[in-house]
């Protein structure tokens, strides 16, 4: 663009040129050559597609002519000005964002996967505390949901006794533990 760009201003400067060697006579005839020809081609193309340098080439070629020979333009100088207020646009605001928290990435998504494929007997938590200490900000609660939504259960059953079990051998080895050591106050 910048190429073509700079072909079409070097190309205006030299037609400048070469206007200012000719005549006086043969201009208002080259003039009106043009003119027809721009009203011919008016009534042909309904909507112009002009490229960002031939915008540019205008709108600078629009700052040299006064405001009541703008007529001879193919735009308007609305246009003229939407063009300009887009430029601006572009140039000062800031890129949309989606709302909400961005997606996780794939990357992470395939590590967290990998970690409950390789350590089975890892929960969401474990994997979780394993991925900050290798420098990834992973919430358990997103380590939960990418182990769900694949299948894999976030906080696998651990080998050992139910609480059940847990509970009632705490029960037969601490009760009898737990009225020896009572005593009486007297």
């Amino acid at each position: 663009m910048v190429v073509s760009f700079g072909y079409l201003v070097l190309r205006q400067v030299l037609q400048l040129i070469v206007l200012s060697l000719r005549g006086e006579r043969t201009m208002e005839i080259e003039i009106l050559v043009l003119r027809h020809q721009v009203a011919v081609l008016r009534r042909q193309v309904k909507r112009l597609d002009l490229e960002p340098s031939d915008r540019a080439v205008l709108s600078a070629l629009a700052r040299l002519l006064p405001r009541p020979r703008w007529a001879t333009f193919l735009v308007t100088p609305a246009t003229l000005l939407r063009w300009h207020r887009a430029l601006i646009a572009r140039k000062w605001t800031y890129t949309r964002r989606r709302p909400g928290r961005p997606p996780v990435q794939a990357a992470i998504r395939a590590l967290v996967l990998r970690l409950a494929k390789e350590n089975p007997s890892w929960g969401h938590r474990r994997i979780q505390g394993e991925l900050v200490g290798l420098g990834y900000r992973v919430a358990a609660s997103t380590v939960w949901s990418i182990l769900t939504n694949a299948g894999v259960d976030p906080a696998p059953r651990r080998t050992g006794p139910t609480w059940t079990e847990l509970l009632a051998a705490q029960a037969k080895g601490s009760w009898p533990a737990i009225s020896c050591t009572s005593t009486q106050s007297g």
